[in-house]
This record gives structure tokens, C-alpha cells and sequence, in this order.
């Protein structure tokens, strides 16, 4: 079992969730919806935009968390930075109306960048040692091709 591979399964199924949530809100922001009231503090100011903006996160994290569950790397950066922009989102959020959900966002987000990190750095690990195998067992292919040398006695 590699490493930190449960962790990763987690973090794209989180990945899949959040570019669910992110194309119904966009929907909903399209829609002219209710949903946006009272205490929200919009980044945009126009809802159709934020809509628009919502929605191409939203795709850009879904291809993102299939991505990742099938182990490619594409998924892994889109995994580190919508966790890293998860991150700051939940800290930029805790002075808001729910502090505490947002600490917990916070540190979630952290532990989904840790078992990214510990992932792709095993991924490199061995990458490196499957190269250097390959390398030495050519260069003992390449070994093993040349004619044998003869010497003379004297």
C-alpha cells in the first residue's frame, strides 16, 4: 500500500464534493437565488458572474478529484491548490458568523495539503529509484552483450 493513498482518496472525494457544491451554488448565483443573503460578503458583485465563476471552479475541481482518484498528477496539483486556496478562504472567514467551522475548515485543509505533500514526495521517491533500476539494469544488459575480452599469455 503506498502511503498516504487513503488520504489522497479522501482529498479527491472532498475535491468531488466541493465541485459539486461549487456548480449548484454558481447555478443557484445564475438563478438570481435567494441563497445569497443577509450575512454574505460577495467578492464579486455581480451575482451572474460569480455564477459563471463558480461554475468553472467548480468543473476545474471535478476534473480535479477524478483526476486524482485515479492517481494522476493533474489531480495532485489541483488537489494542492484548492486546498491551499481553501486554506486561506477559511482564514479570511473566521471573523465571520461561524468561527469555529471555519478553524475546522482550516485545519482540514491542512491535513489535505500534508497527505498531498507525503504523497507526491513518495511519488518522486520512486520515480527516481524505478529510473535508477532501469539504468542499472540496462547498463548490465549492456554488459552482458559485449564479446568477452581475450588475453595472450606471454
Amino acid at each position: 500500500m503506498v502511503r498516504g493513498a487513503g488520504r489522497v482518496m479522501f482529498t479527491a472525494i472532498l475535491l468531488m464534493i466541493l465541485g459539486t457544491l461549487n456548480i449548484i451554488y454558481g447555478i443557484g448565483a445564475l438563478a438570481d437565488a435567494s441563497i445569497f443573503v443577509n450575512d454574505t460578503r460577495y467578492i464579486l458583485d455581480n451575482l451572474n458572474t460569480l455564477g459563471w465563476v463558480l461554475i468553472i471552479l467548480g468543473i476545474i475541481q471535478l476534473t480535479g478529484g477524478f483526476s486524482l482518484a485515479a492517481g494522476n498528477a493533474y489531480g495532485v496539483m489541483v488537489g494542492i491548490v484548492a486546498a491551499s486556496l481553501g486554506a486561506i478562504g477559511a482564514l479570511f472567514s473566521i471573523g465571520g458568523s461561524f468561527p469555529w467551522w471555519s478553524l475546522a475548515m482550516f485545519a482540514l485543509c491542512l491535513y489535505i495539503l500534508h497527505g498531498l505533500f507525503m504523497f507526491a514526495s513518495d511519488e518522486a521517491e520512486r520515480s527516481s529509484e524505478a529510473h535508477e533500476r532501469e539504468e542499472r539494469l540496462a547498463r548490465e544488459a549492456e554488459a552482458a552483450k559485449a564479446p568477452p575480452t581475450r588475453t595472450r599469455p606471454a
